[in-house]
Parts: structure tokens; sequence; C-alpha cells
């Protein structure tokens, strides 16, 4: 089981979460960030933080965000796992189902 970033977080990325978790397992791509569930140690902690409430237990994703579950796994099918986001820093990239969705205006 790992946590899972959805919607919300799109153009946002607020990066509290970033701060937040023990592990470094948040990555950010251009438009929203991104858990790595290889990483997650699902320790919780970044699920509060988060201002704008984008993260979400994988079982308590609500059903119009399920596909977040494969889209957060899908962003590291190029990169794998490489052990923290401190060490690659934001990727120039988005999974192709945020890339498409329109500008996401702040609450």
């Amino acid at each position: 089981m790992t946590y899972v970033i959805a919607v919300p977080c799109v153009d946002l990325k607020d990066r509290a979460c970033v701060d937040e978790c023990p592990v470094d397992c948040i990555y950010e791509g251009d438009r929203m960030l991104y858990v790595n569930p290889d990483e997650c140690i699902d320790c919780g902690a970044c699920e509060p933080i988060c201002p704008a409430e984008a993260i979400f237990y994988e079982d308590d994703l609500p059903p119009q965000w399920k596909a977040y579950q494969a889209v957060n796994a899908e962003f590291f099918d190029e990169i794998g796992t490489p052990g923290g986001a401190a060490l690659v820093g934001p990727l120039p990239r988005d999974h192709a189902l945020v890339a498409a969705l329109a500008p996401q205006q702040a609450p």
C-alpha cells in the first residue's frame, strides 16, 4: 500500500508534503507532485500537511480519482526507483493524463 497524489495538486505543487516526507519519495513533475510507490513507507506524514487535500491512502482515493494510483506509479516507469527526489530534482514532464488537463486555478 502507498499514498497517492491526485488532481487537487495539479498546478498547485505546494511542496509542504515534500518537506514532511521522511524518505524523500515525493517527486516533482511540471504540473504536479508524484509519490513513488516503491519508496513510500506508508507513514502518512504527507497527508495531513497538504493544504490542497490532494494526498490519499490508496484505499481511500475518491472514486473520481482512482486513476491517480496508476498515474503516480507510471510516472516512474522511465526513472525507476532513484532513491530520493533530492537526487534527481524536478523532472521536466508529467504523466500524460496530467499533461492533458486544462490549467487548474488555485482555490
